[in-house]
């Protein structure tokens, strides 16, 4: 896609107007105090809960489906987190890409950066494996400042909204690699770089196995172990998370031992348990949002064909 990518300043159509209003309201937004912003990162957040019946659906049943164990009333509190969670992630994404370094350096915490340093000091590239987490956007500006990498992203089907990602993450990453050119992410782990990759999304059938999520059956690749293989790279988890205070806290973890492993599969479970675990210590935070548990064969059910009760 790099040969065929416009400047953001070629999308001057009407029907791309909406969006840069918004992208100016965000640009104000992000120079108010942090904890007044995350404010109205909240109240957005609690608007699309109140307007996005479809949506607010997927999320409750993925909740309904990973915690059981919370009561109907439990579940869709945890809903409502989760969307005051997406609407913060909508003004860190303004903050990983105008924050002041000095600023996110005084709201941040990076821990485990030796995990990643010490592998690229040993030659060797670092897959810095990770999740999606409505923190994702700025903790790539805070990392940036230990070590440089570079990220992978996913194609959205507007252009505009592409490159908005794309120039987004490319203020912290060196480079911007998209999630199915394996080879070019195997070609920057050879160079001793790091690449910033998170394949815990529903993926369709080629190449993935259906591993339990949680307990629940769901489509994951297991491109990682290969990604690994062929670019002789050390496995490092980072996870980040947004705590109550409003400050964040990245850790990244010692790289994994024995990995890849001659079974991708066991590889990948191991991979779940560790998004598993991080989800525990900050459910609301998880990508609810998305159908995780989409894809799956036609013996497994449809956990998303009745979604009107959940409106």
């Amino acid at each position: 896609m790099s040969g065929e990518r416009k400047p953001l300043t070629s999308y001057r159509a009407p029907r791309y107007w909406p969006v840069w209003a918004g992208m100016g309201l965000l640009r104000l937004i992000c120079l108010l105090p942090h904890r007044v912003a995350l404010a109205i990162g909240r109240s957005i957040g609690r608007l699309a809960h109140a307007t996005g019946g479809s949506r607010r659906a997927v999320v409750r049943r993925n909740i309904e489906l990973c915690f059981p164990e919370l009561t109907p009333g439990e579940r869709d509190a945890l809903a409502l987190k989760h969307f005051t969670a997406l609407g913060m992630m909508l003004v860190e994404m303004g903050l990983g890409r105008w924050a002041r370094t000095q600023h996110l350096h005084s709201i941040s915490r990076l821990i485990g950066a030796e995990h990643a340093l010490d592998a690229l000091a040993s030659g060797k590239g670092v897959i810095l494996l990770s999740a999606h987490f409505t923190t994702l956007e700025i903790s790539g500006r805070v990392m940036a400042e230990a070590f440089p990498f570079d990220a992978v992203f996913r194609k959205n089907r507007s252009e505009f909204m592409t490159e908005l990602q794309r120039s987004g993450r490319e203020v912290s990453a060196d480079t911007t690699i998209e999630k199915r050119d394996i080879k070019k992410m195997v070609r920057s782990l050879r160079k001793n770089r790091a690449v910033w990759y998170a394949p815990d999304q529903s993926y369709n059938r080629k190449g993935s196995e259906i591993i339990d999520f949680f307990g629940v059956p769901s489509m994951h690749t297991t491109a990682t172990s290969t990604l690994a293989r062929l670019g002789n790279a050390s496995v490092v988890p980072f996870f980040p998370r947004r705590l109550e205070n409003s400050t964040y806290e990245l850790v990244l973890l010692p790289a994994l031992d024995n990995f890849p492993s001659e079974d991708p599969i066991a590889d990948t479970k191991r991979y779940v348990k560790l998004v598993e675990e991080h989800v525990r210590t900050c459910p609301e935070q998880y990508f609810w949002i998305h159908r995780k548990f989409k894809d799956l064969p036609d013996t497994y059910p449809d956990y998303y064909s009745d979604l009107d009760a959940l409106k």
